[in-house]
C-alpha cells in the first residue's frame, strides 16, 4: 500500500489518523527531514529526536485529535495549510482536557510529488 501523501490537503487527515492510532513513526513520516514544530507550549523544536519525543509524549497522554481543514493554498512546491483542531488529552495532573486551536502549517513537495510538513504551528497566529 502506498502511504505517500500526494495532495497537501491530506496531510492534516493523515496526521489525525496516525496520531489517533498511536502510530508515532507514521506521524513522523509526514515530516520533511529538516522540519520544525512549535509545540502547544510555545517551544520551537526541530530534528527527528525532538519531534519523536514530542509526538511520543502526545500519544502517551492518550491524545485524540479531530482536524477540520479550513484552507489549503498551494504555490509551486509550497503549501499553507490552515486547520481547526480539537484534542482530548490527559493533562499533567491526569485530568482530561480539550484544548482547541487553528494551525498555520507549511508543507513542501519532496521527491516525486510527495508532500510533507516543513513547519507545524498548532498555535496559528497566537
Amino acid at each position: 500500500m502506498d502511504t505517500r501523501i500526494t495532495d497537501p490537503a491530506q496531510l492534516p487527515v493523515a496526521f489525525e489518523e496516525r496520531l489517533n492510532a498511536g502510530d508515532v513513526e507514521g506521524v513522523l513520516a509526514l515530516f520533511a527531514p529538516d522540519a520544525a514544530m512549535r509545540t502547544t507550549a510555545g517551544t520551537v523544536i526541530s530534528g527527528r529526536a525532538a519531534l519523536h519525543r514530542e509526538i511520543s509524549g502526545t500519544v502517551a497522554a492518550g491524545a485524540r485529535l479531530d482536524n477540520v481543514r479550513r484552507h489549503t493554498l498551494i504555490g509551486a512546491d509550497t503549501a499553507l495549510l490552515v486547520t481547526d483542531w480539537t484534542m482530548e488529552i490527559d493533562g499533567p495532573d491526569g485530568t482530561r482536557v480539550s484544548p482547541t486551536g487553528t494551525t498555520a502549517n507549511v508543507a513542501r513537495r519532496v521527491g516525486e510529488g510527495e508532500w510533507r510538513f516543513a513547519v507545524l504551528n498548532p498555535l496559528g497566529t497566537a
